[in-house]
């Protein structure tokens, strides 16, 4: 198999009208990471800072839902504007097929979207753009990773093993790709019953026990709430939706701690 080796540093494109690029990554589906992508992205938004978003989840794209956008994108000057919402500026390639279009497509195909979403978006003056990256470790993240100057990647996992066995791939990809990590967080760690008691679901302590075992940071725990699945189905995520609530206060936290890090 061929040795995958991180490009330098002052090869890669930054995405022009942003300032940092944020990725967020499950390298399994199901665990909820686009619905963690939106709400970080509104929690950054409410902490002051100016926010892009971009599902680049080719095969699945769950922002035109998880947003309620029915617009199509206008384009002006041979780009494309982001619809805006939330006082998000948002791209999607759901912007642009029916929602029921299947995304039956090669490699480079994928690899010529994302460069339109990167290079031919007419993004303006964002602090942080939030990148909604597809499950699996393919032609998406390598393009990322290695065309494309990401400044940090959080990884979302469920706390079962066979959830953690993709993520410890990731794990391992972006770091032969010289990609910072920012750290991982275990989505749906548990459940609170009407009983008032805890109920881990999905077993406990794998994604904290998994960070410790690559020395990455652990972000903490986001609890299911069915309020969150919710507000998702509706197109106003939580955090836009119930500020005050449990589940947002999380997110704002997330939030608040990245802003320090890169500000």
């Amino acid at each position: 198999m061929e040795q995958i080796k991180p490009r330098k540093k002052f090869v890669k494109n930054p995405i022009i009208g942003t300032k940092f690029t944020i990725a967020v990554s499950s390298a399994k589906g199901g665990v909820g990471k686009s619905t963690f992508a939106t709400n970080l992205a509104l929690a950054l938004k409410k902490n002051g800072c100016k926010i892009g978003l971009l599902d680049a989840d080719i095969y699945g794209p769950s922002l035109p839902k998880l947003f309620s956008i029915k617009e199509k994108p206008k384009s002006e000057e041979g780009k494309l504007i982001p619809v805006n919402k939330y006082d998000i500026q948002c791209m999607s390639i759901g912007f642009l097929t029916e929602e029921q279009t299947p995304m039956i497509w090669r490699g480079p195909m994928v690899t010529s979207a994302i460069k339109t979403f990167t290079q031919k978006v007419s993004w303006k003056n964002l602090d942080f753009i939030i990148v909604d990256m597809p499950p699996g470790t393919g032609d998406t993240q390598l393009t990322f990773s290695q065309e494309i100057s990401l400044d940090g990647i959080i990884i979302i996992s469920t706390p079962q093993e066979i959830a953690l066995q993709d993520v410890k791939r990731g794990i391992r990809m972006f770091d032969k790709l010289g990609t910072r990590i920012i750290g991982l967080v275990d989505n749906m760690s548990h459940f609170i019953g009407d009983d008032g008691k805890k109920y881990d679901i999905f077993g406990s302590g794998g994604v904290e026990k998994t960070a410790k075992e690559f020395n990455k940071e652990f972000l903490g725990n986001i609890p299911i709430d069915p309020e969150v699945g919710k507000y998702g189905d509706l197109g106003k995520p939580i955090v836009e939706s119930e500020t005050e609530h449990k589940i947002s206060k999380i997110y704002l936290r997330l939030a608040e701690k990245i802003k320090r890090i890169y500000f």
